[in-house]
């Protein structure tokens, strides 16, 4: 395998049972067959290891992880890893997703046609697969997060020329390496979610080209893992975009956001009739970002390479 020309392809899974098969029969029908598979795995329960073990390929190296360090910190151990064996790009990406044979050779000629740094594809809903998920991205000052284009739209060609985004989710993103170099690695501290909000921030701070390429695709299981408005998600989104904002925002746009974002904690309560124990999990949520950014105990990922 002529190590310039391959893709380290990193995974992070935990309890991913339910989906990994799917991902890995995508995988493995790839046309674009000099790739490396990092499947880091997050001391899972059920039966992903055993699932991943029935795949005899030799391109697939699985990492097991004593405990669950969370998806960022996943995914820098894959791209440290394959950094150290010289992928001459990395491609994080769900295992909630499946994908047509195409999708490597898609990314791989995009970097190289629009002369970018970083390329993302069409995400589909996989149970609606004419209805977009994300068709790149931007970031929503004002609201300091960030958002999907296309998002809920059925497709209908609207998003079917290529463009530079500023945004995209590392749900799939193909990344040439001297990005790492240049920028750093995900921010640990997030765990989950505004990672890649944070990533692509830094990313466009730094001059780096992200292009959306909509001739590839990719089908994803939103949610599926996590759940939607569930404990887990509702506790890291309040906390990781209170944690984003202190990081990324200047302080006058803080100083008017979080009060903001704390009236609609306490309004989505009153009247959204959320329950008081799902309340409480937000408020407790939006203090503890205060407290991850005061006291971070993670460094900033900036310039952080693997040893030689």
């Amino acid at each position: 395998m002529d190590r310039g020309s391959v893709i380290g392809v990193v995974t992070v899974t935990f309890n991913s049972g339910a989906v990994i098969r799917g991902f890995m029969d995508s995988l493995l029908k790839q046309t674009y067959t000099e790739f490396i598979l990092y499947v880091i795995d997050n001391a899972s329960t059920d039966e992903t290891v055993q699932c991943l073990s029935d795949y005899k390929d030799p391109r697939i190296i699985v990492v097991s992880n004593t405990t669950n360090v969370g998806v960022a910190e996943g995914n820098n151990v894959g791209i440290r890893a394959a950094l150290r064996d010289e992928c001459k790009s990395v491609l994080l990406i769900n295992n909630d997703t499946s994908f047509n044979s195409d999708l490597l050779s898609q990314l791989s000629a995009g970097l190289e046609r629009y002369q970018s740094d970083m390329v993302v594809p069409k995400i589909f809903y996989f149970d609606e697969p004419d209805k977009i998920w994300c068709a790149g991205g931007y970031f929503a000052r004002i609201r300091g997060s960030a958002g999907h284009f296309g998002e809920d739209c059925k497709d209908h060609g609207q998003f079917d020329r290529s463009r530079m985004v500023l945004y995209a989710p590392t749900c799939c993103m193909l990344i040439k390496k001297d990005v790492f170099e240049r920028i750093g690695l995900m921010d640990a501290n997030y765990f989950v979610y505004f990672d890649d909000a944070d990533f692509c921030y830094r990313a466009y701070r730094a001059g780096i080209k992200l292009f959306y390429v909509s001739s590839a695709c990719l089908l994803h299981k939103v949610a599926s893992l996590t759940g939607i408005e569930s404990d887990f998600s509702i506790r890291y989104g309040v906390r990781n975009r209170v944690y984003y904002a202190l990081k990324n925002l200047p302080e006058w746009h803080v100083l008017f956001l979080l009060p903001v974002l704390q009236i609609y904690v306490i309004a989505k309560y009153m009247f959204a009739k959320r329950k008081l124990r799902t309340f409480w999990v937000a408020e407790k949520a939006f203090w503890e970002g205060f407290s991850l950014f005061y006291s971070r105990t993670v460094p900033e990922q900036s310039g952080v390479l693997p040893p030689a």
